[in-house]
């Protein structure tokens, strides 16, 4: 009776595609990739009041801190995407850093019909 309940999970298994052993491998890169989604959520938040300052002294946004923080978004968003068994490859190292999804806007607004200073 125990050689048929093992036969069946191995033909479960077998049928779903999937093993045990490649399920805890893909749990242990679950863990690494919430530790590094806690890191991106910390670079995004110090960007942010970063940019805001940078708002508040200059009078205008930072192109480059825009440019950089929708390359961490779009990170960001490919690894909550892994997490969530929604995306089968891994983020980057294992795979190509990902292309930007969306171009930051043209302009920045604060209230209708008023923008940033120029750069």
């Amino acid at each position: 009776m125990e050689q048929q309940s093992s036969n069946q999970v191995g033909e479960g298994s077998e049928a779903t595609g999937f093993s045990r052993t490649s399920v805890l491998l893909r749990l242990l890169y679950t863990v690494l990739f919430l530790i590094v989604f806690e890191i991106l959520r910390l670079i995004i938040q110090v960007v942010v009041v970063v940019q805001y300052i940078f708002l508040l002294v200059a009078k205008k946004h930072s192109e480059q801190l825009r440019t950089f923080s929708n390359k961490v978004s779009v990170y960001a968003y490919r690894v909550l995407r892994y997490l969530t068994l929604n995306e089968n490859t891994r983020p980057y190292p294992f795979s190509d850093f990902p292309a930007n999804i969306d171009l930051p806007a043209d302009e920045v607004l604060f209230e209708k019909g008023q923008k940033s200073q120029p750069e």
